[in-house]
């Protein structure tokens, strides 16, 4: 390491100091570069952006401590320790010791954190013009243009032109559906147009969560994406726990977690490993996920067990309450997850916040668009749902196939995309969050909260799965568990995931 390297680094840590932070984050270092040298200083000049204006930014971008420790008690966050790992592999393919203009590179290349949303607000005040760190070393850094171009989601540049969205196009479905089941139409057209229904109203509540998310604290927010983060999933299963197809929910759950945990994630790394020879992400939150999933896991297989050891059917009374003990469980198990990851342990994580569209709806519009969505979400669940007999007595479906791979596909597809969109942009930290931290989250929060809801209706709704469900959650809760645990990956791995959730598909099929 060369001496301007350690100074940037012992900077970095004097800075976490000065403000208080608990942690020596990548804000820290570019922090420090911009105290060094001019460097950094020009580099942000090129973007239009005053020194004054990206210290003000990183400084409010860091983590507060509730106490003021010792400085060599600071560690580095995952993405600091990220951005000082690839400047240390550009040193060594240059044949030379880590200098500072490495640092400053990395940081450019891939920006985490408070960095990245900064240069993603700077976007919007620049063309498409291209970005330091894909100029050729010794380049001169582009000037800022005269006009702002017309932009789309954070940190994406759009040409001047009207565009149709998707889901304005698929919105088109939503009276159709409507119609069509007025007049008592064909169940498989029906159900079709209702699938399609589902999948802009899903998207819409999921943006606007994300907006209230962030016009609140990231506590507010965070229990807001617990809350909202399946609730188009939630509500079809309840519309059919109404309908009394029990079976239909239990296959809904275990297909949910099934298809977050290999089609989400295969095609995230997919997307990923296809831009870049590897793939790096935080060893610590796939860790979590894993064992997570495990209790999960866990929890399914001792209601089977017992109904295994007692199959006469007077012992269905203790199943159910056995099931609503697990389920309390499980509840509080994912609340002292929350607990740790957003309180007390999150300089572990260090993940990024989603980004939503610029700028963030008010929390009128935001509340307004989510009961909207929801309403819509649950006239189509019923209309769905109504279907369904219908539906696998013509096409000679299971209500098991349609629960593990039709219905978790339709409540999730934006969700999909916006992993996949994520992973292909290089933010694999957060294109994993959405995937894991989906199926925890089905496995711990939704799947007990049905129980509850079919406890309130009537339906008998236990955690009693098939052996089918319960071994293909587990067998791909060890596989996704192998090729996480390391924090790297490529696009082979999501090959491998994507492998698993065909053959579970087919096996599905032909139950």
């Amino acid at each position: 390491m060369s001496p301007s390297a350690q100074r940037v680094l012992d900077g970095a840590r004097q800075e976490a100091v000065r403000l208080g932070h608990d942690a020596i984050g990548a804000e820290h270092i570019v922090l420090s570069l911009l105290r060094d040298g001019d460097s950094a200083i020009k580099a942000f000049a090129a973007l239009g952006l005053a020194p004054t204006t990206v210290r003000e930014r990183l400084e409010a971008g860091g983590r507060r401590t509730r106490g003021q420790g010792a400085p060599d008690e600071l560690h580095y966050t995952s993405h600091a320790k990220r951005l000082i790992e690839l400047a240390t592999r550009e040193a060594r393919a240059q044949g030379g010791p880590l200098a500072a203009e490495h640092l400053l590179t990395a940081a450019f290349k891939e920006p985490r954190g408070p960095l990245a949303r900064l240069l993603s607000d700077a976007a919007t005040a620049t063309t498409a013009t291209p970005h330091p760190r894909d100029a050729p070393r010794g380049a001169p850094l582009p000037a800022p243009p005269a006009s702002p171009p017309s932009v789309g989601r954070v940190g994406q540049s759009t040409p001047r032109k009207w565009k149709i969205s998707w889901r304005a196009v698929l919105l088109a479905a939503v009276p159709l559906s409507l119609g069509l089941a007025a007049v008592h139409a064909s169940p498989v057209l029906v159900f079709g147009f209702a699938c399609l229904a589902v999948l802009p109203l899903a998207s819409y509540m999921g943006e606007a969560t994300e907006h209230l998310a962030s016009r609140t604290g990231p506590t507010v927010g965070g229990l807001l994406n617990a809350t909202f983060g399946n609730a188009a999933e939630l509500i079809i299963a309840i519309v059919a726990l109404r309908a009394g197809l029990v079976d239909l929910v239990k296959a809904s759950i275990t297909g949910s977690i099934l298809g977050n945990l290999l089609l989400i994630l295969g095609l995230a790394l997919l997307a990923a490993g296809t831009k870049r020879p590897e793939i790096r992400f935080n060893r610590t939150s796939a860790g979590m996920s894993a064992a997570m999933l495990a209790l999960a896991v866990v929890g399914l297989v001792f209601p089977a067990l017992f109904h295994a050891a007692h199959p006469e059917s007077a012992a269905r009374v203790s199943e159910l309450r056995m099931s609503e003990w697990v389920a309390v469980i499980l509840i509080a198990t994912y609340g002292c997850s929350l607990l740790f990851t957003m309180h007390t342990h999150k300089a572990l994580f260090g993940g990024d916040p989603h980004p939503t569209v610029s700028p963030a709806w008010s929390v009128g519009r935001g509340m307004l668009i989510l009961g909207l969505a929801t309403v819509g979400v649950a006239f189509e669940s019923e209309i769905l749902v109504h279907a369904t007999e219908a539906v696998t007595a013509s096409l000679g479906l299971s209500e098991v196939f349609l629960g593990l791979i039709v219905v978790p596909i339709i409540g999730n597809a934006a969700e999909h995309a916006a992993a996949v969109m994520f992973a292909r942009k290089g933010q694999i930290d957060l294109a994993l969050q959405i995937a894991l931290g989906s199926s925890t989250q089905i496995a711990l929060l939704a799947a007990p909260l049905l129980v509850f809801a079919g406890l309130a209706m009537g339906a008998g709704m236990d955690l009693v799965f098939r052996p089918f469900e319960v071994i293909a959650l587990g067998l791909a809760t060890v596989v996704a568990a192998i090729l996480t645990l390391d924090g790297e990956s490529h696009w082979f791995e999501g090959v491998q995931l994507l492998a698993v959730y065909a053959m579970v598909g087919v096996a599905a099929f032909f139950l």
